[in-house]
């Protein structure tokens, strides 16, 4: 078993070392450091470590994101980690600001998002929005769960792929990796992995970029929710290989 993890770090190893370029310049198939302090600041949110969320918030903010993407990470996480998680990410993130103000560190606040139109159809939009992050081009019939709740999907259409997917001031492709990673640090969550892996890629995330989220969660998160994500991602490349 021990041969095992080390042989799965090595090839981590190997895919950060093959990624980057020279004079420390990294190419497009590695993850660029604002979307490594996502997988990070998101993990530790979910999984509740608010010391290593802490630095993480401290790395993302160093890294380039601005204070209102930060925010709106943490907020939407209380969709996949629930409010509690999110709200002690946001209380932690309030005591980093006002640590770093104290410090006299003044970060970019960032836009909000913009408003949308009153009199919008927010159930046809988080209808079109979650088939389009499945791969899809129509919205498919309604079937297991959506028939025995169908609360739950109305909950899920208006309010997660509507009322937060719709707030542009974190793009899609960020949401996405905020949610892999929140799910990727709670046990129990591979089939929501699955799917919400395959949309990080069709949001245009590559194979080596997915490899590389394998990586940064095995570095900075931990060995077996690297180990889980990994069995999960490679279902999923098998899956669209085919």
């Amino acid at each position: 078993m021990k041969t095992v993890r080390n042989i799965f770090f090595l090839l981590c190893a190997a895919i950060v070392c093959l990624t980057v370029a020279s004079e420390g310049k990294a190419v497009e198939n590695t993850l660029n450091p604002k979307q490594q302090s996502i997988i990070a600041i998101s993990s530790f949110t979910a999984n509740g470590d608010l010391k290593k969320l802490k630095s993480a918030l401290n790395e993302g903010l160093d890294a380039g994101l601005t204070v209102n993407e930060i925010k709106e990470i943490l907020v939407q996480l209380y969709a996949y980690a629930g409010f509690p998680r999110s709200l002690n990410g946001i209380n932690t993130f309030m005591a980093v600001m006002d640590e770093r103000k104290a410090k006299g560190i003044s970060d970019k606040e960032g836009r909000e998002a913009s408003p949308m139109p009153a009199n919008w159809n927010r159930d046809e939009y988080g209808a079109q929005v979650r088939a389009k992050l499945g791969g899809g081009d129509t919205i498919p019939a309604p079937s297991g769960y959506q028939l025995f709740a169908p609360v739950i999907d109305t909950f899920l259409k208006e309010h997660l792929f509507a009322d937060i997917f719709a707030r542009d001031n974190l793009d899609y492709q960020s949401r996405e990796l905020a949610t892999i990673s929140a799910l990727a640090s709670i046990p129990g969550l591979g089939g929501q992995l699955q799917f919400h892996m395959n949309a990080a890629m069709n949001t245009g995330l590559n194979e080596a970029q997915m490899k590389d989220f394998i990586c940064v969660l095995a570095g900075r998160v931990g060995e077996a929710e690297a180990q889980a994500a990994n069995t999960v991602l490679t279902r999923v490349l098998a899956s669209r290989a085919n």
